[in-house]
């Protein structure tokens, strides 16, 4: 685990050749496993966990590779809904490191993200999963992921994000994502406008066919702290997880399912409780019957949805907030002040996070009352000290979610 962890120095590298090698060497387990390959900016995790708990719902033996974890690596690789366990982990980067060090020897230096592909392909195989469901890690094209051939692909909602690797603007970033489609393998999407043209462009060059879910055809019902209940298509589903948005991540969800080969015979009678069950850490996630609400958004278009969903929710919170300096601080800060009271911003602890002091001064442009806390651990306590009766929000980052579990565990661990 300690040579894997410093792996993570090397730092992002997008293309597919170190991986392409890599499974050689491996024996090429990502060969007989079916997979469904899940690409897009915001809510792509949250239709991974969708797909997930459908397929076990439906008793398929079912893998899921999704990224980044929370608190542990294991989080990132899981069978019939349960992480890998330290023991398997170990032991399969046991058998992929020796050839990652060969590689290197070579002259061919594999990142964390390409090793933890890797492990994870190498598990399904191992344990014969049926179908296995994908996260793309970034971008399509050349991400790590993009050597499986998946039974069907996925594509959600696109945004501008990773702008340095992916491009400047939609469209650029739309051609990266497109990069999963492959010829003859159906594409379901939730995209319109200009993403929705490239993806159409792809989709008629290569033969992918491709299914649009519209967002018009979800209607939301009713919108609790704990789920949804909403109408696709004249039948009612509750998803087991808050917020309107998951509404449309839950339509993109059965579209998917709704393309396996044996959808008819094993999946369909079980997508209902497959979304009644499904779970996924730190998505509007209310802390047991505690006044605090945790969620990983990041992107601006996340930021949107959080703000309007939290405030239908909760009305006015107390908001800690600390991010990673490559995000769209200014876009996320605009959305989210109006449903804040007050607002204390901190940095996760992450080599990558933006300052409090920046944080602060982008946040001030739209709030009056801010406060810099220097670590997530000091803005939860202030924030509870004063929030009287209002829930504390905290978002901003994965890193900041994982920072505000790890206080709460040691806060309430006695409680």
């Amino acid at each position: 685990m300690a040579w894997f962890e410093n792996l993570g120095s090397r730092g992002i590298k997008l293309g597919l050749d170190n991986m392409t090698e890599l499974l050689e060497r491996l024996g090429n387990p990502q060969e007989g496993v079916r997979f469904v390959h899940v690409a897009g900016t915001d809510g792509k995790g949250s239709v991974c966990a969708m797909i997930e708990s459908i397929l076990n719902a439906s008793d398929i033996r079912a893998g899921a590779f999704t990224s980044p974890h929370i608190q542990k690596v294991n989080e990132c690789i899981r069978l019939a809904g349960e992480d890998i366990s330290d023991a398997d982990l170990i032991d399969i980067l046991s058998r992929v490191r020796p050839c990652v060090e060969d590689m290197a020897s070579e002259g061919k230096v594999c990142t964390s993200f390409e090793v933890l592909t890797a492990c994870a392909l190498l598990y399904f195989k191992l344990v014969s999963v049926e179908i296995a469901v994908v996260e793309v890690g970034m971008g399509g094209r050349m991400d790590s992921t993009n050597v499986i051939v998946p039974e069907v692909s996925v594509i959600n909602n696109i945004g501008m994000e990773h702008t340095a690797y992916l491009g400047n603007t939609i469209e650029e970033i739309a051609f990266e994502k497109a990069g999963i489609m492959k010829p003859d393998i159906p594409c379901v999407t939730i995209n319109d406008g200009p993403a929705l043209e490239v993806l159409m462009r792809r989709s008629e060059e290569i033969g992918a066919p491709l299914t649009q879910v519209s967002a018009s055809e979800v209607e939301v019902v009713n919108s609790r702290p704990d789920a949804i209940e909403m109408i696709y298509r004249g039948e009612l589903f509750e998803v087991a997880l808050p917020g309107r948005h998951q509404a449309g991540n839950a339509a993109l969800a059965i579209g998917a399912v709704s393309l396996l080969r044996d959808y008819e015979e094993r999946i369909r009678e079980h997508v209902v409780e497959g979304l009644a069950t499904v779970s996924w850490p730190c998505r509007m996630q209310k802390m047991m019957a505690m006044p605090i609400v945790v969620d990983v958004t990041h992107t601006l278009a996340g930021a949107k949805c959080l703000a309007r969903d939290v405030s239908e929710i909760y009305g006015k919170v107390v908001l800690v907030i600390g991010m990673l300096s490559d995000k769209d601080l200014d876009g996320v800060s605009r959305e989210l002040a109006p449903i804040a009271e007050r607002v204390f911003v901190t940095a996760p602890d992450s080599p990558r996070a933006a300052s409090p002091e920046i944080m602060a001064d982008v946040m001030s442009k739209y709030h009056d009352d801010v406060t810099v806390m220097p670590t997530v651990a000091d803005a939860m306590e202030a924030a509870m000290e004063c929030r009287e009766d209002l829930n504390v929000l905290v978002t901003g980052s994965f890193r900041t979610a994982e920072d505000v579990l790890r206080w709460f565990q040691e806060r309430f661990a006695t409680s």
